[in-house]
């Protein structure tokens, strides 16, 4: 379990240090604050996402579920508000970091191979 977890907040690192990488507009300071980054934005997803997502389910339905992009860029966008050494500049660049990170996830997802029990 505490392995799961630990892989889990390496590929969450690893998505957030690509978006800044390849993203203006997204900064990370140094590597401390890249962990503590993921670390927070795990946090944030499993308190605040899915109180969004409820609030937001009308507008998700009516896009067809693109707006959950948005949803997740705000998650990031709160990460960055919450932790100073790491940055988003607009609306733009969190939701390409949060599909940069989306990805980053679901390549670890895969090596876990959460989806087979």
């Amino acid at each position: 379990m505490l392995a799961k977890f630990l892989v889990r907040l390496v590929f969450a690192a690893l998505g957030l240090w690509v978006a800044s990488a390849i993203v203006p507009g997204v900064h990370v300071n140094n590597t401390g604050t890249l962990i503590v980054a993921a670390l927070l934005l795990g946090v944030v997803n499993a308190l605040v996402r899915p109180i969004l997502f409820i609030l937001t389910l009308p507008l998700t339905i009516l896009t067809l579920g693109l707006f959950l992009l948005v949803v997740n860029a705000a998650m990031i966008g709160l990460v960055a508000m919450l932790l100073g050494g790491f940055s988003v500049n607009g609306l733009i660049p969190g939701v390409l970091a949060a599909i940069v990170t989306g990805i980053a996830s679901w390549i670890g997802g895969l090596i876990l191979k959460d989806g087979q029990r």
